[in-house]
């Protein structure tokens, strides 16, 4: 049933395509998230900008 759905969301994509601005905004994105993923992993990310091992902080009630 999963198969039917997307055929079904590839053709109204092939009958009406995003426009250039948007394609162009999502591979933006893209580039971006993989830019930071980058310098995360080449050790280049600020200590400031990194999130603290643990648990998460809870909010108060």
């Amino acid at each position: 049933m999963n198969n039917l759905i997307w055929l079904l969301r590839a053709t109204k994509w092939a009958r009406n395509p995003p426009s250039a601005r948007m394609v162009k905004l999502v591979l933006a994105i893209i580039a971006a998230a993989i830019l930071i993923f980058a310098i995360e992993k080449m050790g280049l990310w600020p200590e400031w900008a990194q999130l603290e091992h643990g648990r998460a902080p809870r909010l108060p009630r």
